[in-house]
């Protein structure tokens, strides 16, 4: 019978010169099966999706089978963790199996991530675990849905293997998709060791494969960075917006590319705080909700240093120039629509500076409040009481009056107001506690409610009455759980 596999495989990457990656091929699970499935990614990387119920799709996506034309190498990159160099890191539990071109001429990496130890994974066991895995599925989805660039996931392999974090835990793997794995900290690696030729070679790649429109550019090397600068400083603006926060923005987690990348110890804000930090061991909150714009521009800086012997000091500093720039338009771009305001007015900064003051004073949950406000009427401010009765002891009062005022003179109608704020505010987001309940499910055996969230999240903006438990805020139950670097 012919096998159903199809991808076309053009591997750039693992033909850069060797100091870019081990050739190494995946560790597989002796017994792996099948945990989640996503078939709008198969159908991106031109993969047909009824192939994931033969067995070979378990040999091939686990490591147990190489996948025709395939070349698997483990990326090395270094990095700032928590504003500390660590020239040791690199994919020390994850291996780029290979790229596939789609029948658009698309380029996408498939990332097998706990697939082994390498050599770069240090005293580590290369394996993810089940939760992690479960999370990360969960969330690059809802990031997508939303509308955030983000890595996606094809389907996560479970496996009756124990790994070992704080405690044993079943071990998996996740296939994440995205047009690029290359990170702040591969150029760091080579500038930090000198080996600048390596930098220019890195940037070479880049423009060649992804920036294309640049490559006749009087200096191409300003117009790279000022690129990734102005796509990093639009990702944060929008996670900003939607309240979400990374939780590790190490510089070996940031995309060149502008993706939300390596999820981790991440969160959705509930009760709105600056001051919210979802990594346990983030103990001083530099990966604060708070601080993601600020850390953004440093982790920049630390790139642009990279392209020292590329670009000259001016050009640095006039790159950077663009982060505060692009995040501030995109920001309130996205903050207007969330209000429903389609005109832009000089002080409607004021505006949203007010509420988000409102909504951390009163406690008053982040995502359902904008969702709610769509109902607010202008005409009847005293008698909003759906929304009132959320804020006390606050100023939303006169928010409300200037806020009307501010409706008042808007041209779009009030159905259509409403209508621009539900494509916008979403009903649905992945609270920890939602991933929560799919993981302890999925470790007793019960994949059903992986599936179930997931077709929630694919349609966040839209009322799912069957889902409409997983819209309200963080059950007492689990009010003190925590995630970490491990999750």
């Amino acid at each position: 019978m012919k096998s159903l596999f199809n991808l076309k495989f053009d591997n750039t990457y693992s033909q850069l010169p060797g100091e870019f990656y081990q050739k190494i091929e995946p560790t597989s699970f002796e017994n792996p099966h099948l945990v989640a499935f996503n078939d709008e990614v198969a159908e991106l990387i031109g993969l047909d999706p009824v192939f994931a119920d033969k067995s070979e799709f378990l040999d091939y996506f686990s490591g147990k089978k190489k996948m025709p034309g395939s070349n698997p190498i483990a990326m090395y990159y270094t990095g700032h963790q928590f504003g500390v160099y660590n020239k040791d890191i690199g994919d020390g539990r994850a291996i780029l199996l290979g790229e596939v071109m789609n029948s658009k001429d698309e380029k996408w990496d498939l990332h097998l991530k706990g697939a082994g130890r390498t050599r770069y994974a240090r005293q580590f066991d290369g394996r993810t675990v089940m939760r992690s895995c479960i999370r990360e599925f969960l969330c690059s989805e809802t990031m997508f849905h939303l509308g955030m660039p983000t890595t996606r996931t094809l389907c996560i392999i479970g496996s009756d293997e124990n790994v070992h974090r704080e405690s044993p835990e079943k071990g998996a793997m996740l296939l994440r998709v995205a047009e690029s794995h290359v990170r702040f900290g591969s150029f760091e690696g080579f500038y930090y060791s000198e080996d600048y030729e390596n930098v220019k070679v890195l940037a070479d790649y880049l423009i060649n494969y992804h920036f294309c429109e640049i490559e006749d550019a009087n200096n191409k090397y300003f117009e790279l960075f000022k690129e990734i600068v102005v796509r990093t400083g639009e990702l944060i603006a929008l996670w900003q917006a939607y309240g979400f926060t990374h939780g590790v923005m190490n510089t070996d987690n940031m995309s060149v590319l502008g993706l939300t990348l390596d999820y981790g110890p991440f969160g959705f804000v509930e009760k709105f705080d600056p001051e919210f930090t979802p990594n346990h061991s983030d103990y001083h909150g530099r990966y604060s909700l708070r601080n993601q714009k600020p850390i953004g521009y440093w982790n920049l800086q630390k790139l642009g240093k990279c392209f020292s012997e590329l670009i000259n000091d001016n050009e640095y500093h006039e790159a950077l120039s663009y982060y505060a720039i692009s995040y501030k338009k995109k920001y309130h771009g996205i903050m207007r629509m969330k209000l429903g305001l389609q005109n832009q007015h000089e002080d409607d900064w004021h505006l949203i500076e007010v509420i988000l003051e409102c909504l951390f004073k009163s406690g008053v949950d982040y995502t359902n409040f904008f969702r709610i406000l769509a109902e607010f009427n202008e005409d009847k401010v005293r008698n909003n009481k759906v929304i009132s009765d959320m804020f006390k002891g606050t100023d939303f009062g006169r928010w409300a009056q200037y806020y009307a005022g501010r409706l008042n003179k808007e041209t779009n109608y009030r159905n259509e107001r409403k209508k621009l704020m539900y494509s916008v505010n979403p009903k649905y987001v992945l609270r920890n506690y939602i991933a929560q309940i799919c993981i302890e499910k999925a470790l007793s055996g019960d994949y059903s409610e992986i599936t179930r969230v997931h077709k929630m999240l694919k349609n966040p903006f839209i009322d799912q009455p069957e889902c409409d438990e997983y819209s309200r805020p963080l059950p007492h139950a689990y009010k003190d759980r925590y995630v970490s670097c491990s999750s």
